[in-house]
């Protein structure tokens, strides 16, 4: 890992460490800057494994989440409970060769799924409280945190280098990001994965231009992801006041407004 990708890796989880409101650190922490880093740097192509591995990103972050809510294991060791799901994950996809059109199909079709079971339990939990969407203030000095941060960069860039094409969607920041969000990591993993489908699209949008070169590859891959990116958050705005309630009212309302239904949580 090139100690840019450090500098990166630590730049998205200081910026997701700031951010108060749930929903766009989930957003921030979507954004495919370290897999747009890893395919310059390491001239890996985008195959069916890459878009398997969004699935892998999200099942660090059900596997932290499970592990330190329900299992009430330390974070840690649901950081690596996390990573080692990943790591497994990723050494199946590498043995074989895997078709690029039947892996997306499978991954759509999953996200869709796991959108229309989020919608029905979000519509099933509408009367009562939901989750915070406000993220408590870290007590660590400011100086103390980025330390943290970089040596945690550079340890898991080290391990992301030994998954071979697997690098590119090795979760970089998730690993620390779980740990930064481990108060509300039910309903981060919630919104990434809603986000996810961007990812998907990003790689898409790389894989069939990347024999035309790598620059027309990752301007392809950027605009089909801030395309979904918009298409997925604009109607969300509409549906529960997007950006209207970031300092997580417990009514679920934005100032001068009514109740909001959420839609999606």
């Amino acid at each position: 890992m090139t100690w840019s990708a450090v500098i990166l890796v630590t730049a998205v989880v200081w910026a997701v460490s700031v951010i108060r409101s749930v929903r766009l650190r989930a957003f921030v922490y979507s954004l495919p800057l370290p897999m747009t880093l890893a395919l310059v740097t390491t001239g890996h192509r985008v195959d069916g494994a890459q878009v398997l591995g969004v699935l892998g990103l999200n099942l660090f972050f059900v596997t932290v989440a499970l592990t330190h809510r329900r299992l009430r294991w330390p974070i840690v060791l649901a950081d690596l409970a996390g990573i080692g799901v990943y790591v497994a994950l990723s050494v199946g996809l590498v043995a074989v060769p895997i078709p690029f059109a039947p892996a997306l199909a499978t991954v759509v079709a999953l996200w869709t799924a796991a959108m229309l079971v989020l919608r029905r339990r979000a519509r099933a939990a509408a009367p009562a409280v939901g989750e915070p969407e406000a993220a408590r203030r870290d007590s660590l000095p400011a100086p103390v945190k980025l330390v943290v941060i970089f040596a945690g960069a550079v340890l898991t860039g080290l391990l992301g280098e030994l998954l071979r094409g697997m690098v590119v969607t090795f979760p970089y920041a998730g690993v620390l990001v779980a740990v930064e969000a481990r108060g509300h990591l039910v309903a981060f993993s919630r919104h990434f994965a809603r986000n996810s489908l961007a990812l998907v699209g990003f790689l898409t949008g790389y894989h069939y231009f990347q024999d035309v070169s790598p620059a027309a590859a990752l301007v392809a891959g950027w605009v089909v992801f801030a395309l979904l990116s918009l298409a997925l958050h604009l109607p969300l705005r509409r549906r529960d006041g997007f950006g209207a309630d970031e300092r997580g009212r417990p009514d679920g309302s934005a100032r001068g407004a009514g109740p909001v239904r959420i839609t999606w949580r």
